[in-house]
C-alpha cells in the first residue's frame, strides 16, 4: 500500500518506515523544513511542509491507502503554559490538517491510524486498563481525548480510524531508554517515589508490528492499546535494569516532592502511571516478540 506518515522522522517513525518498507509498501513522510531526515531508509520519499500549517503537502494526502499520524512534540519536559501550548497544537493541529487533506479526494477505502497514549486514561493505581476503561480527567488525558477526537472525524469522509494508544517505547535508539541508561551506568539508577506505580512500555519492534498487523486487519477499528501485555511497576523496572547493565540499584527512591519540584505537573506522569493490557491486540491474535521487560531489554541493551 502507498503509506503516508507525520512523525516519520522521529524515534518511532523511523523504525516504522524501516519495517513497511520492508514489507513492501511505498512510504512517503512529510518533514518539517530544515528537519534532518537522513536515518531514514532508502526508499522512502520525503515531503517538506509543516503539518500544523495548511499548505501544498496537503495535496499529497489523498493519493496515499494509509495515513499514520504520528507528529506531536515530546510530552518529556516540565509542562509551562507554553510547552502545554505546543503539546497541544502539535497533535490536534496536525491531525485537523490531514484530515482536511484527506476530504480533498475519496476517503472510502482509506485507512487513518493515528498515534494517542496511555495517558488516556488518566492515572488508576493498580487498576487494570483495557480499550474500554474510562478517560481521566488530568491535563495529559484530556489531550489525549481531544487528539482521538480530532482523528475520529475522518470517519465521516469513510474512512476507516484506530487510535493507538502508545505506551512507553523502549527501543536502542532514542525515548526513554536513551535518557534512563546513562543514569544507571554511572550507578545512579533508583525507584521514583513510591515504585509502586505502574509502567506500561511496549518494544520498539513490536509496535512497528502492531502498525503492520492493524494494516492488514482492517476489521479493527477505535482504540488499540499498543503496550506489551505485561506492565512493570517502577520498582522492577529500576531492578531490571540494573541486572541487565549489571550496574547496582542500591540508592534510595528519589522522593516523589523532589519529582514534582524538578519536572512540575509532568512528574505525576512518572510518579503514578497506568496499568494498561493490550486486550484488543491479544483477541485479535497478535503474537508479541517481546512479552516480558526482560526479553525486551535483553535484546535491545545485549550486543
Amino acid at each position: 500500500m502507498k503509506v503516508f506518515m507525520t512523525g516519520g522522522t522521529g524515534f518511532v517513525g523511523t523504525t516504522l518506515s524501516k519495517a513497511l518498507i520492508k514489507d513492501g509498501h511505498e512510504v512517503r513522510i512529510l518533514t518539517r523544513p530544515g528537519e534532518s531526515y537522513r536515518s531514514l531508509p532508502a526508499g522512502v520519499e520525503v515531503v517538506v511542509g509543516d503539518p500544523t500549517v495548511r499548505g501544498l503537502w496537503q495535496d499529497q494526502v489523498p493519493d496515499h491507502d494509509v495515513i499514520i499520524n504520528l507528529a506531536g512534540v515530546s510530552i518529556f519536559s516540565r509542562w509551562s503554559d507554553a510547552v502545554k501550548k505546543q503539546l497541544r497544537e502539535s497533535r490536534i493541529l496536525t491531525t485537523r490538517h490531514l484530515i482536511e487533506a484527506l476530504g480533498r479526494g475519496t476517503g472510502g477505502g482509506k485507512h487513518l491510524l493515528s498515534a494517542s497514549a496511555v495517558g488516556y486514561y488518566g492515572y488508576h493505581e493498580d487498576e487494570i486498563l483495557t480499550e474500554e476503561s474510562q478517560a481521566g480527567t488530568d491535563f495529559l488525558a484530556a489531550l489525549a481525548v481531544d487528539w482521538e477526537r480530532e482523528a475520529l472525524t475522518a470517519k465521516t469522509l469513510g474512512v476507516r480510524v484506530v487510535t493507538c494508544r502508545f505506551g512507553i517505547v523502549m527501543g536502542e535508539n532514542g525515548g526513554a531508554l536513551g535518557q534512563m541508561v546513562p543514569i544507571f551506568k554511572l550507578w545512579a539508577g533508583s525507584p521514583l517515589g513510591s515504585g509502586k506505580q505502574w509502567f506500561s512500555w511496549v518494544h520498539e519492534g513490536d509496535l512497528a508490528e502492531i502498525f503492520l498487523f492493524l494494516i492488514k486487519h482492517p476489521e479493527i477499528a477505535g482504540p488499540v492499546n499498543c503496550t506489551a501485555p505485561q506492565p512493570v511497576t517502577n520498582r522492577e523496572l529500576t531492578a531490571c535494569l540494573g541486572e541487565i547493565l549489571k550496574v547496582p540499584t542500591f540508592l534510595p527512591a528519589v522522593p516523589g516532592f523532589m519529582m514534582r519540584i524538578i519536572m512540575g505537573e509532568f512528574g505525576d506522569v512518572l510518579l503514578k502511571g497506568q496499568r494498561v493490557i493490550p486486550q484488543r491486540l491479544q483477541e485479535a491474535g497478535f503474537l508479541f516478540l517481546f512479552p516480558t521487560l526482560k526479553e525486551a531489554l535483553t535484546n535491545i541493551l545485549i550486543k
